[in-house]
Formats: structure tokens, C-alpha cells, sequence
């Protein structure tokens, strides 16, 4: 398939090559006002009559210009002034050195007839600072060399140059044809009847101020997620390419005088999406405080201020980060997805960037990946990116470009297959692990681990159980109480005296019981050796005293009933008596506490 398409290009060449064209006019504009050359021609090609029909036609690079390419761009204007790109591809001409492009009309240009076309190049590292280092003070002067004619394979009838500058101030230019000056702008021209590859040097040396910055490695990591959010991370490297600088550097004469380190970098502009969130800006030492964020309505901008100017030859490195909401750029239908992001972004204006690596990482289990891109980039193999809960890995699309500018600010799409079952795998994988540390736990504290027992551990634990089996034991017997004293209080109601005797023959039975239950549990204590032996023989001497009580508010209550005793008599006894009963079980209950 790459031999077919290689042939097929040469044939394109061979049919515009072959046909009888001619530029019959070429007016190309050079703008030299940034740290960029960026040239822009409006081309007039015509067809010879008495040929056959071209469907392509070739363009020529400079062959001191070639290896700074970055973008190459071709438009045909048509009737109404709207303008259509057209596809270019690069071939080779036969018996010819250098680097050629084939353009393919959108329709054969028949013999007789005329199409204008715009053609726009962006060259990167083509004006060298002259002199190379500068002082703090000193201004930058630039030095640009290019070709008075518009380089083509084609003969032209006429063509015109003009260069833009940075400013006014030019140390020196060639003056072919006697060219024209005006302010910050040269007018080369008009040349008549220039032969085809014709060449002749063009030099201008000027003072140019803007910022020469080049982004010399950048690494774009953009995270997927089915949950609803696409994580983007920059590490950018950055340097001032332009004049180094040369000497000291004085901070209180860069704050005091406007026009110290004119050239330098104080801070510049970064473009996100208009969606972006939760944006952070920092390097290796932490958070970087000093940028500013605006959100407009199509954008948020982003002011990017290092931590210290950046002069000729100085570097800066740090990371920028930003979170996007999946619904604006992740698209699907079923099982088939497609994310359409831009490959690089805006970092500032005139961007220049010699390395770009990007990194697109896709959610575990995504297939059938394809990628279409706006303009050449190199794929990497693929990668395995592995985060929280992953188990066989993400799949992450590698690829690398150099020698990009503003014009790649493009989108690419990213095609792939996605079984939406595999979204509940992160929760049951969350699901299982709390359920595997629920029962684990829930083993290891049932089970002895220990290889040999612990005698005192073991004693402990009886002693334990024994005391808790006491203090129920001890509780119940004071609700014994109580049930005894409803009885009397119900005796002196009545009157009847079998009520009485039943709650007493009762309180007898069930205390004797518990009594000698509570004894034996002592017994137990005091095999065990344990000093909650005397508490509990405490507890059942204070028991007695409290029966005692019990009993005898039984007897006083028979007396009253029978008429034996005053009723005054008998409330300020039973005062007495509830008093004393209470602070026995008080001293009760404070032994309980301490068991």
C-alpha cells in the first residue's frame, strides 16, 4: 500500500511537471516581526494553451530554508473569494536535490486557463540574534537570510516581496532593484521574467525585541474517564532562544528602568477550553502563586508567570494541569467511542515547540484503537498505564511530533471499542476487598493463633466470667427486694395476710437460692486465686444486713395492720429503715462497680 501511494504521488509530480505551466504572477509577503518567518504568497498559475490539463502542481522549498519547515499550507481561491485547502504531499522530482511537495487541484487546469492560489509557510529558528550575547541593557538585533525571488520550479512572468519587521531600526539590508523602505517594512520588486529555481540572497539585520521563546520538550498526558472526566497534564521545558545573556544580572535595574532586558520574558498567556476546572499551575519546588486565571466565554486564560524573567539562554521548566468534562469531547454510539481533543494547545502566542510527546491514556479494557490525525505524527508502540483498581492495565497511544507552531492547533480523533460491563468493575473490585477484610477480621478474632497457651490469660478470662455470672447473680437478688416490698404494700391494703406470707415464703426460696448460687461462685474465685474473693464476701455480708432491714419492715408493717402501732410510729421506723437500706445497697453498687 506505502509502495502504491509512493507511485502515485510521483505520477502527480510527473503530470504538473510535464504540463506547461507558469506563474504569471507571485506576490509573496515575508513577516519577520516575530521570532517566526512566516511567508505568505498569492500565486497566479496559469496553464500554457496547447497543453494537456494539470490536476497538481509542485512547490519548492529554499534549500537553505528545508530543515526549518513547520507548517505548509495551500489554498485555491474560487469564484466567490472562498477559499478551499488543498491536500500536499511531499515528493521528488527527477534530477532535482531538495524537498518538493506535490499540490493536487481540486479540479485539472485545462490548457488556457488560470487558478490563484495562497500558499502560507512557517520557518522556526531561521533569525539568528546578531550579536549572539547582549547585555542587560543592550537591545536585540536579529539576522534573517532568505532568497529575493519566490523559489519555484515554474517561470514567472512577475513577482513582488515584501518584508515586515520588528521595528524601525535596521542595521543593514540588500538592495536588490532598488527596493523600497517604509518604517518597519521592505518592498522588493516588481522582477520580471525570472527563470525557474532562481536564487539570490536576501539579508536583513534589525532589532527584534519580541519574545523569542521555544518550547524544547513538552509531554501532554490526557487521561479518559467513563465517569465523566478527562484529566490534561503538560510538562512544558521552556527556553529563551534568543541573544544570551551576557554579564550580571541586575534585578533592581530590571524593576527600575523600563527598558533593561527589553528582549526578556516576564510572563505570558496560556489558552485553555473554555470548560477547563480545578486548574494548577506549579514545578519542582511546589505551587507557582504568581499566575492569574480569567474565565471568559470562550476560554480561560491563563497567566503564566515564572519565578524569575527569562533572558537569552535561560530555561524554565513546570507543569500545568486542568480536569474537562467528558461530555464535550468523548463521544459514543453503543459500543464504539470516539475522543476528539486537539493533539497540541495553546501554550502562547507564536508557540514553538521542538519536541512534542503525547499521551493519551484510555480506559481499561478499550479496543480496536485508531487514531486519525489532522496532519503527520509518529506512533510509538503503545503502552500500559496502571492506576487505583486496575487490573490488567490502561492502554495509552503514544505519539511524537517535532517542529510544531500555532497551525497544529488541530483535533484528533481517537476511535475505540469499549464494553460498557467493564464499568462495574472497579466497584465490585471496591465491593470484594471490604469483604475480604470484613471476614478476615472476623476470623482472626475468633480463632487462637497462639502456639502455646497462657495460663495467666486463661485464669483471667475465668475470673472474668465468674465475676460477670456475680454481678447478674447479685442484681437479681435486689429485684428480690423490691417484689418483696410490692407485697407488703399490697399486705397493708388488703389486709390480707396470706398476700404477706406468700411474698415472704417466696423472698425466702429464691434468696436462698441465689445466695448459695453466689457462694459457690466465691468458691470459685477463691480457688483462682483472686482477690475478688473478699469483695464478693463483703457483698453477701451487706445482703444479710439488708434482708435484716427487709424483714423487719415486714414485721412493723403486721404490727400496724394489727393495731399494735402508732402510724407515726411506724412512717418514721420505715424512714429509718429505708435510709439504712439504701446506703447498704449504695456500698453494694460501688462494690459492683469495681468487679
Amino acid at each position: 500500500m506505502a509502495g502504491l501511494l509512493c507511485r502515485l504521488l510521483l505520477c502527480l509530480a510527473a503530470a504538473g511537471a510535464a504540463a506547461d505551466l507558469l506563474l504569471e504572477e507571485a506576490r509573496r509577503s515575508v513577516d519577520l516581526s516575530t521570532h517566526l518567518a512566516k511567508v505568505s504568497a498569492e500565486l497566479s498559475l496559469a496553464n500554457a494553451a496547447g497543453g494537456t490539463a494539470a490536476s497538481a502542481f509542485l512547490l519548492a522549498l529554499e534549500p537553505g530554508l528545508e530543515p526549518r519547515l513547520a507548517y505548509l499550507g495551500v489554498q485555491v481561491k474560487g469564484e466567490e473569494e472562498e477559499e478551499n485547502t488543498l491536500e500536499v504531499r511531499e515528493t521528488k522530482v527527477k534530477g532535482k536535490s531538495g524537498k518538493f511537495f506535490s499540490v493536487k487541484l481540486p479540479s485539472p487546469l485545462a490548457p488556457g486557463t488560470k487558478v490563484r492560489v495562497s500558499v502560507e509557510m512557517v520557518f522556526t529558528h531561521v533569525l539568528q540574534p546578531y550579536p549572539t550575547h547582549i547585555t542587560q541593557s543592550e537591545k536585540q538585533f536579529v539576522v534573517f537570510e532568505g532568497n529575493h525571488y519566490f523559489y519555484s520550479p515554474y517561470f514567472t512572468k512577475t513577482q513582488t516581496t515584501r518584508v515586515k519587521l520588528a521595528s524601525r531600526n535596521v542595521e543593514s539590508y540588500t538592495k536588490l532593484g532598488n527596493p523600497s523602505r517604509t518604517e518597519d517594512m521592505i518592498e522588493y520588486g516588481p522582477f520580471k521574467d525570472i527563470p525557474p529555481y532562481s536564487q539570490d540572497t536576501l539579508k536583513v539585520h534589525y532589532e527584534n525585541n519580541s519574545p523569542f521563546l521555544t518550547i524544547t520538550s513538552m509531554t501532554r498526558v490526557i487521561e479518559v474517564s467513563h465517569w465523566g472526566n478527562i484529566a490534561v497534564e503538560e510538562t512544558v521545558d521552556l527556553k529563551h532562544t534568543g541573544a544570551v545573556l551576557k554579564g550580571p544580572f541586575s534585578r533592581y535595574d530590571y524593576q527600575r528602568q523600563p527598558d533593561s532586558g527589553i528582549s526578556s520574558v516576564k510572563s505570558f498567556k496560556t489558552i485553555l477550553p473554555a470548560a477547563a476546572q480545578d486548574v494548577y499551575y506549579r514545578d519542582e519546588i511546589g505551587n507557582i502563586s504568581t499566575s492569574h486565571l480569567l474565565v471568559l466565554d470562550d476560554s480561560v486564560e491563563m497567566e503564566i508567570r515564572p519565578r524569575f524573567p527569562l533572558f537569552g539562554g535561560w530555561k524554565t521548566h513546570y507543569i500545568i494541569g486542568y480536569n474537562l468534562p467528558s461530555y464535550e469531547y468523548l463521544y459514543n454510539l453503543g459500543d464504539q467511542y470516539a475522543l476528539k481533543m486537539r493533539f497540541v494547545d495553546h501554550v502562547f502566542d507564536e508557540q514553538v515547540t521542538d519536541s512534542l510527546t503525547v499521551k493519551i491514556i484510555l480506559p481499561e479494557g478499550a479496543k480496536n484503537i485508531h487514531v486519525d490525525s489532522p496532519y503527520e505524527i509518529n506512533r510509538a508502540s503503545d503502552e500500559l498505564h496502571y492506576t487505583y483498581l486496575d487490573t490488567f492495565g490502561r492502554p495509552v497511544i503514544v505519539a511524537h511530533k517535532s517542529n510544531l507552531v500555532e497551525q497544529h492547533i488541530q483535533d484528533i480523533v481517537v476511535h475505540y471499542t469499549f464494553n460498557k460491563i467493564l464499568m462495574l468493575q472497579e466497584p465490585l473490585l471496591v465491593v470484594g476487598a471490604f469483604y475480604i477484610l470484613f471476614f478476615t477480621v472476623i476470623i482472626y478474632v475468633r480463632l487462637d493463633f497462639s502456639i502455646t497457651k497462657d495460663p495467666a490469660a486463661e485464669a483471667r478470662m475465668k475470673v472474668a466470667c465468674i465475676t460477670e455470672q456475680v454481678l447478674t447473680l447479685v442484681n437479681k437478688r435486689l429485684g428480690l427486694y423490691r417484689h418483696f416490698d410490692e407485697a407488703v404494700n399490697k399486705y397493708k391494703q388488703s389486709r390480707d395476710i396470706s398476700t404477706l406470707n406468700s411474698g415472704k415464703k417466696s423472698l425466702e426460696t429464691e434468696h436462698k437460692a441465689l445466695t448459695n448460687e453466689i457462694a459457690s461462685l466465691q468458691s470459685k474465685l477463691k480457688t483462682e486465686g483472686s482477690d475478688l474473693c473478699d469483695k464478693v464476701s463483703e457483698i453477701q455480708k451487706l445482703d444479710g444486713q439488708v434482708k435484716e432491714l427487709v424483714l423487719k419492715s415486714s414485721v412493723e408493717a403486721e404490727r400496724l395492720v394489727a393495731g399494735k402501732l402508732k402510724k407515726d410510729t411506724y412512717i418514721e421506723n420505715e424512714k429509718m429503715h429505708s435510709n439504712k437500706r439504701q446506703d447498704l445497697v449504695t456500698k453494694i453498687d460501688n462494690i459492683l462497680d469495681a468487679l
